[in-house]
């Protein structure tokens, strides 16, 4: 991969803001239009995490419900990109096929063992399976799916680290990505950083807010004066 890394202290800080926060960040810099660079809610964070996920995005495309075993799996070749890649990594799989919503593309199985290669996190708008055992095994795993299903069919992964398109967002190999409860998002490189102070203003900014709606000296007029937006 040939994008931009960042200094693990960087990426530590980005895991101390909201994803909604870290959005509204970005667009203090203009580098996309606002319409762009998230997901749409196809996407489901299936176990929220006290802290957001951040990292590097392997992609992939997947099929698990072509009927007939003639495919070759991909799963080898997966495990050794993610081995191979910038840390942390979070697997993006773009679901293809022909019935999408009876995709499966990982279980516990799976899950553990990207977890011991430094992948924090799935991102597809297929399915998965083994709820309870992803939670038991890898209890800070974080994943984004449409929703879960029984079984896994006959599973394939190719195109490997091509650009992909999942829930509307088209992800780059070693793009950015943040996730939490409300989606996940892009985070431009080249603003990282500059977005992490910008962000710390806007928690302030709500903070205040928040603090002057509860308090007794509220007033609407006065409220307008203050608050506008940052």
């Amino acid at each position: 991969m040939s994008k931009q890394t960042l200094p693990p202290d960087v990426l530590e800080a980005l895991r101390t803001y909201d994803s909604a926060t870290i959005a509204n960040a970005i667009e203090h810099f203009k580098v996309r239009d606002r319409t762009t660079g998230y997901a749409n809610n196809e996407l489901v964070c299936q176990f929220p995490q006290p802290k957001p996920m951040v990292g590097y995005a392997v992609t992939c495309i997947g099929d698990t419900t072509m009927p007939g075993d003639t495919r070759k799996s991909g799963v080898a070749d997966l495990v050794d990109l993610v081995d191979a890649a910038p840390k942390p990594v979070v697997v993006v799989i773009q679901a293809a096929g022909h019935e999408r919503a009876r995709m499966c593309y990982l279980g516990d199985m799976f899950t553990a063992t990207m977890s011991k290669l430094g992948c924090v996190g799935v991102v597809t708008d297929g399915n998965c399976r083994d709820r309870s055992g992803i939670q038991q095994r890898t209890p800070d795993f974080h994943l984004f799916s449409r929703g879960w299903v029984v079984s896994h069919g006959y599973g394939a992964y190719y195109n490997f680290n091509t650009t992909v398109t999942v829930a509307g967002l088209t992800v780059e190999p070693g793009d950015l990505l943040h996730g939490d409860e409300s989606g996940v998002l892009k985070v431009p490189t080249e603003v990282a950083e500059p977005a992490l102070e910008r962000a710390r203003e806007l928690r302030n900014f709500e903070q205040e807010y928040f603090r002057y709606l509860k308090s007794d000296e509220f007033d609407m007029e006065e409220m307008k004066r203050r608050f506008a937006p940052p």
